[in-house]
């Protein structure tokens, strides 16, 4: 066992396996059946539990609890896993749950950062590079691809899915899937506009973001319902690596994407 142990008034179990050059605070607990990468710090009250996989150069902070046993009643003590990729920042009491007998992992991704009072549920799936504000609660069996952002306060329902590049404001209710490259808002969730300032953080160009920002013109705004704007989008543009990420994603989503809106006397509105 090869770590730094900054005070003696921690417990950690002799099967537990700590890479090299790991700091791990006072008052902290690790239990057995963990792994931990290297350079990786724990501050001070980190509770641990077994089932945790912890990648290489995180930074988990006070009061953060990981592979915590799944809040579903279903749950019989299988074995699971709550894994955590490398880099990544996990802030003052956030909860990452193991998984289920459903998909016996929870999975948070690389260089992702997981500010205050984040709760991650059993059996979530997060990409990488993706952020959570303070506060987003995350029910079970969420799914979150890379370059996400959600706000301070989202509440995301279980089975939800939101796609790559979204942003998600704050205060927001999930209750169906967000599309990928997408600003959603308001309530109900809506389609609130390209997430064209992020896309440009992450060098597309503008003919990728203006071929987005028509596929969502023709998804969201001109009226169509879903399957025909589907048909409008494969038939009037050419094939691209984003316009396939969301006609897939569509296709795929159960029970649907989030709302569109349509315009009213000059005010945009949600659409039924």
């Amino acid at each position: 066992m090869n770590y730094y142990n900054s005070n003696l008034n921690c417990v950690i179990h002799p099967d537990a396996k700590i890479g090299k050059n790991v700091t791990i605070g006072p008052f902290s607990y690790i239990d057995k059946d963990v792994v931990i990468g290297d350079d990786t710090w724990l501050g001070p009250n980190v509770t641990i539990f077994a089932g945790a996989r912890i990648g290489k150069g995180c930074r988990i902070f006070p009061g953060a609890v990981i592979a915590g046993i799944p809040q579903d009643l279903k749950f019989e003590n299988e074995p699971s896993t709550a894994e955590i990729g490398d880099y990544t920042t996990i802030r003052e009491f956030v909860t990452v749950n193991r998984g289920t007998a459903y998909s016996n992992k929870t999975v948070v991704g690389s260089n992702c950062l997981l500010m205050a009072y984040v709760h991650v549920a059993h059996d979530c799936l997060i990409g990488n590079h993706v952020i959570l504000a303070n506060n987003v609660n995350l029910a079970g069996h969420v799914e979150i691809e890379d370059w996400a952002i959600l706000e301070g306060l989202v509440a995301v329902q279980q089975f939800i899915r939101i796609g790559k590049h979204s942003f998600i404001a704050g205060g927001s209710l999930v209750r169906k899937h967000v599309p990928p490259y997408v600003k959603a808002a308001r309530e109900p969730l809506s389609y609130a506009g390209v997430n064209s300032i992020g896309l440009r953080r992450r060098n597309f160009s503008s003919e990728q973001i203006n071929i987005i920002q028509e596929i969502y013109r023709i998804l969201f705004v001109k009226g169509y319902n879903t399957s025909h704007a589907l048909e409008v989008i494969e038939d009037s543009l050419e094939p691209t690596p984003e316009r396939e990420n969301i006609i897939q994603f569509i296709r795929d989503a159960d029970p649907g994407i989030m709302r569109g809106f349509q315009q009213i006397n000059g005010n945009s509105v949600d659409e039924d």
